[in-house]
Formats: C-alpha cells, sequence, structure tokens
C-alpha cells in the first residue's frame, strides 16, 4: 500500500517532466499568462482605490469611509454566490449565539403586535417560566424603556444579557386592569432544536428544527424520553420531521445521521482542489436498533436537513417522505476578521451524498411524494422557489429543479405526511418504497 502514492507520484512527475522538455515554449507562455493576470489584479486594485478616493472627495455628502469599504466588501461577496457574505460584528456574534443554541436570557417565545411585544409562550424550568410569565402576555416596558417603536430584534435584544443580571418586564395581561410588573433574572437559556411526542403509544415522533450545538444532545435525549415511554413490544417505529428545517453546522448533520447508521460515509465534501476532499464515516451504534424510521421533508428543508435525509435515504436506512427539499448543496466556511471586524461567510465547498450526488440546485427526492392540501389564501406563500431560484447559485450538476411545497398544516390531523408515516409505521398503508431494502443500499 505504501508504494502505491509513490508510484502513482513518479508517473505525474515524469508526465510533467516531458510536457516540459518537448513544449517549453507553452510553458513559458503560461507564466507570462499569469504574471498578466496578476498585473491586471493590481490594475484593478488601484482602479478600487481611484474610486473610492474620488467618492470620499467630491460625494455630495461627506460618506463614512467604514461603510463604503463594508459596502465594497458586501458587493465583492455577494458577486460570488448567495450564500457567501460579511457579517459586521454584531452579525458575527448573533451567527455565534444562533449556532451555540444557548444565551443569556429570559427563556420567553416572542412576536411583534401591534407594535409590542406578545409572548407566544414561556419555555419550561427558564427565569420567565418560573417568575410567572404567561401566553398571550402583552410586553410593553423594559427595564422602564417602552417597547413602542423597537422593532421585534431591537426588543429581544434588550431582554438577552449576561448571566445573573436582572431584568424588570412591565406586562399587560389578559382580565387584569392593571400592569404586573415583573422582575427577572437572566440565565442560561438553551434553544430546544428537537422536541419529540408520543403518537398513539407505538410511535414516536422526533422534530428537528434546526442543527445547533445542542440538537446532538437533544436527538439522544428525545430517543431516550421515547424509548421509557413507549414498551419494546409496542414500538413501531420513529418518525424525524425535517421539514421548512433551515440547516446549520455540518458536524451536527453528520451526528444526527450517525445516531441511526451502523456503518458508511454519511456525507463527502469537495473543494476546488481534489486534496481538498474530506469523507465523514458512521461509527457503529444505531440508537433505535434497526427499528423502523421515516424521514419527512419539504421545499423549506435545506443544508444539513438535505444531509441528513440524503445519507439515510442512500443507505436504505429510512424511507423519505414529502416533496423535493430546497437544494442547497453547498458548505460554508466562517472565517473571523479579528477582533471587532466581524466575520466572512464563504462557500469553500460542496457536499456529496454517500452515493456521490450533489443535491446542489436539484435537492433531495423523497421516495414517496405527498402533495398537501393549502388553503388558497395561502397557495402563494407556501411555494418554496428554492436554491436554483436564487440568483448567482452555484450551478447544479445535471439539471437543475425548482419549486417545491413547503406548507405544514397547523392541524396534524390534516397532515398528509404525517398521516401518510403513521399509516405505514402502522400497516394500515402499504407503499412499495417502505421498508427500505438495505440490499438496494450504497456500498459501505
Amino acid at each position: 500500500m505504501r508504494k502505491t502514492p509513490l508510484i502513482l507520484l513518479g508517473a505525474a512527475a515524469g508526465a510533467a517532466l516531458t510536457l516540459l522538455a518537448t513544449q517549453p515554449r507553452l510553458a513559458f507562455v503560461g507564466a507570462s499568462a499569469r504574471a498578466a493576470a496578476g498585473a491586471d489584479t493590481y490594475r484593478q486594485l488601484n482602479l478600487f482605490g481611484d474610486v473610492f478616493e474620488r467618492v470620499r472627495a467630491d460625494y455630495v455628502e461627506k460618506p463614512d469611509d467604514g461603510k463604503l469599504i463594508e459596502s465594497a466588501v458586501n458587493g465583492m461577496l455577494n458577486a460570488l454566490d448567495p450564500h457567501s457574505s460579511y457579517m459586521d460584528a454584531k452579525s458575527f456574534r448573533d451567527m455565534q449565539v444562533q449556532t451555540r443554541g444557548e444565551f443569556g436570557g429570559l427563556g420567553i417565545e416572542v412576536t411583534m403586535e401591534d407594535g409590542l411585544v406578545k409572548v407566544v409562550a414561556p419555555i419550561d424550568d427558564t427565569p420567565a417560566a418560573k417568575a410567572g410569565v404567561m401566553a398571550g402576555d402583552i410586553i410593553t416596558h423594559l427595564d422602564d424603556e417602552p417597547v413602542q417603536g423597537l422593532t421585534l430584534n431591537q426588543a429581544v435584544d434588550k431582554m438577552r444579557g449576561p448571566v445573573n443580571t436582572k431584568i424588570r418586564l412591565k406586562i399587560m395581561r389578559k382580565g387584569q386592569d392593571k400592569p404586573v410588573d415583573v422582575s427577572i433574572v437572566r440565565d442560561v437559556i438553551r434553544v430546544r432544536s428537537v422536541r419529540s411526542s408520543v403518537e398513539g403509544g407505538e410511535i414516536g415522533y422526533i422534530r428537528i428544527t434546526q442543527f445547533n450545538e445542542q440538537t446532538t444532545d437533544g436527538l439522544k435525549k428525545a430517543l431516550t424520553d421515547l424509548s421509557a415511554q413507549i414498551p419494546p413490544e409496542k414500538l413501531k417505529g420513529f418518525v424525524v420531521d425535517l421539514r421548512n428545517n433551515p440547516g446549520g453546522l455540518l458536524d451536527q448533520a453528520i451526528s444526527v445521521s450517525d445516531a441511526f447508521l451502523e456503518r458508511g460515509e454519511i456525507v463527502s465534501t469537495r473543494g476546488r482542489n481534489a486534496e481538498e476532499t474530506q469523507r465523514f464515516n458512521a461509527r457503529a451504534g444505531d440508537l433505535i436498533h434497526g427499528k423502523s424510521l421515516i424521514v419527512l421533508i419539504n421545499g423549506g428543508s435545506a443544508s444539513a436537513s438535505e444531509i441528513v435525509a440524503g445519507a439515510l435515504q442512500d443507505h436504505k436506512r429510512a424511507t423519505v417522505i414529502g416533496t423535493r427539499s430546497f437544494g442547497k448543496g453547498s458548505v460554508q466556511t466562517i472565517i473571523p476578521l479579528g477582533s471587532g471586524n466581524g466575520a466572512l461567510r464563504l462557500t469553500t465547498a460542496r457536499y456529496f451524498t454517500p452515493s456521490g450526488r450533489s443535491i446542489q440546485a436539484k435537492g433531495i427526492s423523497p421516495d414517496i411524494e405527498v402533495i398537501q392540501d393549502v388553503p388558497e389564501e395561502l397557495k402563494v406563500r407556501t411555494e418554496s422557489k428554492g436554491e436554483a431560484a436564487l440568483r448567482g447559485h452555484l450551478k447544479a450538476e445535471g439539471q437543475e429543479e425548482t419549486g417545491s411545497q413547503s406548507y405544514i398544516p397547523p392541524d396534524p390531523k390534516d397532515d398528509k405526511a404525517l398521516t401518510m408515516a403513521y399509516d405505514l409505521l402502522r400497516g394500515t398503508r402499504v407503499n412499495a418504497a417502505f421498508p427500505p431494502n438495505p440490499k438496494a443500499a450504497v456500498p459501505n
């Protein structure tokens, strides 16, 4: 095994020497072309400097130099693809909070209503829940400052803060004439990216809403809880719902896939150069011990969701039900730019499923397509155009696909894809795609 790469290297070196020996003029022309290209790049940079100075000197109002530079950087990155961008210091911090899945805060899910912050629900076992904050409460003041006039993001920023610091909320509550004053001490709040429930005493339902640093631990806890609630002799299988999950961290997508696989490749990433290729493989240990598994996807399932669905589909470990996924088959690397300078989000690779297929601008096609009935007034808003419709997207290998349904009914009884999954697991409905045939899986 040690000789093979040496033989290949020798052959490659010999070919290169032959080329240089027989075609020195071509080699020289190539070097000249590279030098010319470099000189042209510097001319373009000089052009940028000239324009920058002209704007600073002659624009009708004195511009902000920092904003000019930031806009130029954004313009350069936006010209690459829809997912490369510059994040200023605040955006970078917000992104870090999102991917960590934890922050210093109160523990309430909120929305904006009539210019005020409305509590959707307090999160269990958080400072807000312990302080008696209730769903439907209207927050009018934060530390005596009126909420009216703030955006939802601005209000959320004010409610978040260092752990063990205090904030006062003034709340209007239905049924009470006077405002309620609530004082809350901030604590570490963990975003619940995984929720689970038992269906009919025999099926475990798991909903993954995003892939942050808490997702794999949340999945393991959900599987433990479900296994404790459903006797082994009654357990029919599991449904993993990835619909409208926009993705997140690559390592979490890999570990979630690994939770259901015993062996084999999960995903590979391929950059500009062949030596940048990385392959990620499963380790032994299927956490549901071979029980039946169904994965739900739709037009809002993107990126990390597609990695999981593609891996489980290629290995014939799960049957995928729903509509074609979004089709984001690229990997972004976050590159910090130093203290106070934010970070660069740069597309550095494409990812491929275990069978070697790229889903860039194509998406994952379900094994069983289920089209949901959509209310007439919502039809325009529930059709996802997909990656292929984004301006400047990386081109697909082969034909591109765009547009897929992303509507999920609020009442599970109206959810056709979910009902199909339950019926298949119970055996009350039959389909050739369920259970999947392991013999048709990609080679391990």
